[in-house]
């Protein structure tokens, strides 16, 4: 399982069910939204190497 938060910017960040947020996930101010149980595999790769996953919105914006 893996908890989901998101920050004041609507960055994502995901990290293993009861892991404590990274100092690497960024600053800001965190809200846990849900749990889930799955997750895309580039997501999975990435919580294994890194400990957590993060997406910026801008990341995903088109300008």
């Amino acid at each position: 399982m893996f908890d989901v938060y998101l920050n004041d910017r609507r960055d994502l960040l995901i990290v293993r069910k009861g892991s404590p947020i990274p100092y690497a996930g960024g600053p800001g101010r965190w809200r846990k939204k849900k749990k889930t149980a799955s997750v895309s595999e580039e997501i999975k790769l990435a919580i294994q190497s890194h400990g957590f996953y993060m997406r910026k919105l801008k990341d995903f914006c088109k300008g």
